[in-house]
């Protein structure tokens, strides 16, 4: 079968285009940039869902094509990403022009909650497309998953990352309920039904993608946290002003996963009837308590151990330079600190200059330490740079101190000796700096 799949190089959509392709499916894939790797479709076309928004833009693309698979979504808008034209005009313009052009079967890929109760633009655009499809003369079926699951989905580490906490302060202590399924059976799903016979489709043509059955979400992370071998968490109810306090703020925050509408959706819930994804597999779903195979559930541990234990180190290491700065720059007396440059060898008349710009030095690396990466202006493209004018300074500053005042690594508290673990942090630092540069560019 001649497939046309939207949004393959997405979380749910590269999975599903790797299912197609192993089901003997030719896929054509449709997007702004081509899938990674060796031959990942079929066939590729380019193409800007924010601009293809009438049924002219898509019918060439439609020639021979069978099926077609809407896997299109964004969970936070943008400037050049907005739901309106992702999530309702394109896929109308896409399910038009698929029905006059005879296109056999149509597979919509939206969420749990978008229906006509829907409170947020994400749920209330996606139930736009989902009308759309439903009322043309094509064989067209709406999924809707819950929360979806894998490990390499962004809300997914976020949950793994939580789940290695040792403590949660959790909304409401996590009662909200959840009904999490894996990736690969929304995949399997969205295939068994593209072969699926007419009179075997959901009589509304609106399936539920779950997990076998509803759960909290503090339950949830507990499974995922008992799938990684790790034993119960602590959990620390959230009053909920404060959690309305904190999704405001993840309004104003590029990227955050936990904003008003995200805590819209949490409280509304977010659960259905596991028995129609059982019939249409032919088996239950995957529960949460088996979505990371045991093989690698040592390796997944560790990667979502990190994605918190590094930002811990950074804020330490911030912290000393903070700290040493707020010191040096009054804290601690000045005519003591003036004493220490001049044993030094610092002339008296540098011995300001030196005291107040070592004290500058020290307050700008400690901000860039903090400092956000990535691919915007006012962000770093990399920190090495950072780790290292750090080391350099730290190794400096300890020739200077072991030449001039050596009694100093015989102190008690060991202000020297300190530098020693302080650089092999920086080297870890470095060293994990350079992974996450390689893997960044492997994903462009």
């Amino acid at each position: 079968m001649r497939v046309l799949l939207t949004g393959g190089t997405g979380f749910i959509g590269a999975a599903l285009r790797e299912r197609l392709l192993q089901a003997g499916h030719e896929v054509l894939c449709v997007g702004r940039h081509a899938p990674e790797g060796p031959d990942p479709c079929s066939q590729w076309r380019a193409l800007d869902f924010a601009e293809a928004r009438t049924p002219g833009d898509w019918t060439p693309l439609l020639g021979g094509v069978e099926a077609v698979v809407n896997a299109v979504g964004i969970f936070r808008e943008t400037r050049a990403q907005r739901f309106d034209a992702l999530h309702a005009e394109a896929p109308c313009a896409l399910f038009r022009a698929c029905a006059a052009v005879g296109v056999r079967r149509v597979v919509q890929v939206s969420a749990l909650g978008a229906d006509a109760e829907a409170t947020t633009a994400y749920h209330r655009s996606k139930h736009i497309a989902d009308r759309c499809l439903l009322g043309l003369p094509v064989e067209g079926i709406v999924v809707q998953p819950s929360l979806v699951f894998g490990a390499e989905g962004t809300s997914s580490r976020t949950f793994l990352m939580l789940a290695t906490l040792p403590l949660w302060a959790l909304p409401q202590g996590g009662r909200q309920p959840v009904q999490p399924v894996h990736r690969d059976d929304v995949a399997d799903a969205i295939v068994a039904l593209l072969a699926a016979p007419l009179a075997a489709l959901p009589p509304a043509r609106c399936l539920p993608l779950v997990g076998p059955q509803p759960l909290s979400f503090a339950d949830y992370l507990q499974a995922l946290r008992a799938n990684l071998g790790l034993p119960p968490a602590w959990v620390l109810p959230l009053p909920r002003r404060w959690a309305d306090a904190l999704a405001r703020v993840g309004d104003h925050v590029p990227g955050a996963l936990f904003n008003r509408d995200a805590w819209r959706m949490l409280q509304r819930g977010n659960t259905a009837p596991a028995a129609p994804l059982t019939q249409l597999l032919g088996r239950p779903p995957r529960a949460p308590a088996r979505f990371v195979a045991p093989g690698s559930a040592a390796l997944v541990r560790q990667e979502a151990q990190l994605r918190w234990l590094l930002p811990l180190a950074r804020a330490a290491l911030a912290f000393v330079w903070l700290w040493t700065a707020l010191v040096s720059f009054g804290l601690y007396p000045v005519e003591q600190s003036h004493a220490l440059l001049a044993r030094a060898g610092v002339p008296p008349a540098l011995q300001p200059l030196a005291l107040y710009g070592a004290a500058l030095l020290d307050l700008v690396l400690g901000v860039l330490t903090l400092w956000p990466v990535g691919p915007k202006r006012w962000q770093l493209p990399s920190r090495r740079a950072v780790w290292l004018a750090q080391a350099a300074l730290m190794l400096g500053y300890t020739i200077v101190i072991s030449l001039r005042l050596p009694e100093q690594w015989l102190h008690p508290y060991g202000p020297i000796s300190k530098n020693v673990p302080m650089l092999a942090l920086l080297l870890m630092l470095h060293v994990f700096e350079q992974a996450r540069s390689l893997r960044r560019r492997l994903r462009q």
